[in-house]
């Protein structure tokens, strides 16, 4: 994945803050959206820059450097993306939202991405392994073959960015002068930032010790986004969304045993699709 395209998403904040900043844009009176409600559900791709990794044990201490990884997508079709019972299986966003005034609005929401470790690569390995399972030795960049025995590590149920984020919203029927009726058809410009905590639920088998799949808190992130909403009939909307940012996990649980930790940080960049409602809480 190109690392400038983690920059998009505040590059176009920049140029669209500019641009209003030196009044391009015409000045056009906006269809009122302060007090408004807003929620939407959709799904997403993710995709991660390579991380280093670091596990540490009672007895072991080492880091596996550039580790590749990958989102895990949930075949298309009506099951298991429409099924209510199986609806959280794929890569999902949620969020709920409330405008503040015409153009800005603050939400929370949860992105439910899923991180993979690609099973079988060529990396380097730096530290101590004293466990008896077959990896023992002192190791100082040495080229290591990771295989499915040595190692499982994955964020499936799932890498979930619990996050609050700010947006600003400009209405582009009005800045291109576009005559439509706002009650049928708008068409908004997002850009935004958000900040959150991470609670992955890891599926991680080290060596030959016993695997743990639990949630847990392991660190933070935050990331800037741009997109596009259209909205159909005031209350329906459609809305993609670009995402940027920086994972940072300082305290990923690997086995039952809680001195048993993983840490590692990483860029990543998300493309969202969504569907959802909106309505005024108060006339």
């Amino acid at each position: 994945m190109n690392k400038r395209l983690y920059l998009l998403p505040i590059i176009a904040g920049l140029m669209t803050i500019e641009v209003f900043a030196q009044g391009v844009a015409p000045k056009v009176e906006a269809t009122s959206n302060k007090g408004k409600i807003y929620a939407f559900w959709g799904w997403n791709r993710g995709w991660y820059s390579d991380s280093d990794i670091h596990f540490t044990g009672d007895n072991y201490d080492f880091t596996l450097n550039d580790v590749e990884a990958k989102d895990r997508q949930s075949k298309l079709g009506i099951d298991p993306f429409l099924n209510l019972g199986r609806i959280t299986i794929p890569q999902t966003n949620f969020r709920i939202g409330y405008f503040i005034n015409d153009k800005i609005d603050i939400s929370i929401g949860v992105d439910h991405m899923k991180y993979v470790m690609v099973s079988v690569q060529e990396t380097e390995i730096t530290g101590n392994i004293n466990s008896n399972a077959g990896y023992d030795g002192s190791y100082i960049n040495n080229d290591f073959t990771i295989t499915e025995d040595f190692l499982k590590f994955e964020h499936t149920d799932g890498l979930n960015y619990l996050n609050a984020e700010i947006t600003y919203n400009q209405n582009l029927l009005d800045v291109f002068r576009i005559k439509l009726n706002p009650n049928k058809i708008e068409l908004n410009y997002l850009v935004g930032f958000g900040i959150g905590v991470m609670m992955p639920r890891s599926n991680v088998t080290l060596m030959d010790f016993t695997r743990y799949d639990e949630f847990h808190f392991a660190g933070y992130g935050f990331a800037a986004k741009t997109g596009l909403n259209l909205t159909f009939y005031k209350h329906f909307f459609i809305r993609t969304e670009y995402k940027a940012g920086f994972i940072d996990m300082p305290d990923i649980r690997t086995t039952p045993n809680e001195s048993d930790k993983a840490s590692q940080h990483f860029l990543f960049t998300e493309w969202n699709f969504d569907f959802g409602v909106v309505f005024k809480l108060f006339k």
